[in-house]
């Protein structure tokens, strides 16, 4: 019988060897443009190679400093500034003698500027809910537009892997599973989101109903 005190483990290895790893790396530069290039991008490829097979998961670390249980501890300079960015949201939020905030989420993945060419009714339905918004005195209104997910470069926002689940300590606000250098795994959006999530004293979230299913976000 297993130990209950043990991880449970047993999933496929997820590693690559190097030669699967250097495909997938150099696969987003098939533009004749990078022809030019190739023994620059070789160089590259065999650099996050090493960055890869060492598992340099935060290569940007400072100490903790004062406010922490361990101020020694290193932590990776993404979270540090993930944080202060929450931290300065948070003393807006509080500021009595600040504006009411709000927040509108547009939750559809189109947009006019990929297929199919037009803009999506949840931001229309966005658009009339700041213009009643920003009718009010003294209200700021951010609007985050989670279509730019299919429209925008570099756009993404990494799953949430469930660390609470497991065990309460393992989970960090801000979550500190990503950026993983190692993995490519960078460019989390939430790590803005956050911030304007925990400045608004309201938030309206429209979502489309696609062939009458349930939002899929």
């Amino acid at each position: 019988m297993p130990d209950p005190t043990q991880p449970r483990e047993g999933t496929p290895s997820p590693r690559l060897e190097e030669a699967e790893f250097r495909r997938r790396f150099l696969a987003p530069f098939q533009d004749p443009a990078f022809d030019a290039l190739g023994g620059e991008l070789d160089r590259i490829a065999a650099a996050a190679w090493d960055a890869y097979s060492h598992q340099r998961k935060s290569p940007r670390t400072r100490k903790a400093g004062p406010g922490f249980h361990d101020p020694g501890y290193e932590l990776a300079t993404d979270w540090i500034a993930a944080r202060e960015a929450i931290e300065a949201a948070q003393a807006q939020h509080d500021d009595a003698t600040g504006p009411n905030r709000f927040l509108l989420i547009s939750g559809s993945s189109r947009s006019e500027h990929t297929c199919p060419g037009e803009m999506s009714k949840s931001h229309r339905l966005v658009d009339l809910a700041r213009s009643v918004l920003e009718a009010g005195p003294d209200t700021v209104v951010e609007v985050l537009e989670l279509h730019r997910l299919a429209a925008e470069y570099g756009r993404r926002i990494h799953p949430c892997k469930a660390c609470f689940s497991t065990a309460a300590p393992l989970c960090h606000w801000p979550c500190s599973c990503y950026p993983n250098y190692s993995l490519g795994q960078a460019q989390d959006w939430m790590n803005e989101i956050y911030p304007m999530w925990v400045r608004a004293h309201g938030v309206m979230i429209v979502t489309p109903v696609n062939w009458y299913q349930c939002p899929h976000r």
